[in-house]
């Protein structure tokens, strides 16, 4: 059995762990966690960054990596509570950003300042107990390759953004982006895409069908 299948079913156990990793009611990990575990878990790939007042929620049980070259600038929140954080190389993650897991974020990935991905979502159906005091579901996020995702936008579970898409900033996203296509709005909606016949960006019209998927406008 392994160490996470034997806390799981040795719930005394599991609730004493977790006491040690992170004080009561606190999603931050204690500091022994961050300095003596972390850093020996977790990837961090050459040329790494992680700004000095980065809050890294990250814990050990769960994945966090951070390719080569990429860069979480300041005031960012990272959370792997519910699901893995995976980073690839070459990508940023813009000052203020929230990112709660399960998140993975591709290559080369512009994500702008203030943006929230997040994998998590609470539950709320009983109305004899507090939202807050309900089971919490994760769907995970994925951010493919070489997008750039605008300031302000927010990311919601269950989302894949394909590949070299482009998230207009304040946008709201709650249902997949298609690969090279660019999406505005609340809810987002595809408002341009690249046409690969024509090798052109083309606006306002009905997208081709690619692979049995029809483009919305």
């Amino acid at each position: 059995m392994t160490l996470s299948g034997f806390l799981q079913n040795n719930k005394r156990i599991k609730r004493w762990t977790h006491y040690l990793l992170i004080p009561t009611g606190q999603a931050r990990p204690r500091r022994w966690v961050s300095w003596l575990v972390n850093p020996f878990i977790h990837k961090k790939g050459a040329g790494a960054r992680i700004c000095r007042s980065v809050r890294l929620d990250v814990l050990p049980f769960r994945q966090f990596e951070l390719g080569e070259r990429s860069t979480v600038e300041d005031f960012c929140t990272l959370n792997n509570g519910v699901g893995d954080i995976r980073v690839g190389s070459f990508s940023r993650v813009g000052i203020g950003s929230v990112v709660i897991g399960p998140v993975t974020v591709g290559n080369q990935v512009i994500i702008a300042q203030h943006v929230v991905i997040s994998g998590l979502n609470h539950t709320y159906e009983s109305v004899d107990l507090p939202i807050r005091q309900q089971p919490v579901v994760s769907q995970p996020v994925v951010i493919e390759d070489e997008c750039w995702i605008g300031s302000n936008a927010v990311i919601t579970a269950g989302v894949r953004v394909g590949k070299h898409a482009v998230v207009a900033a304040g946008s709201i996203v709650t249902k997949n982006v298609p690969a090279y296509t660019v999406v505005a709005g609340n809810p987002a909606r595809v408002i341009k895409y690249y046409d690969q016949e024509r090798r052109v960006w083309v606006k306002n019209k009905p997208a081709p069908v690619a692979h049995g998927v029809r483009y919305p406008n």
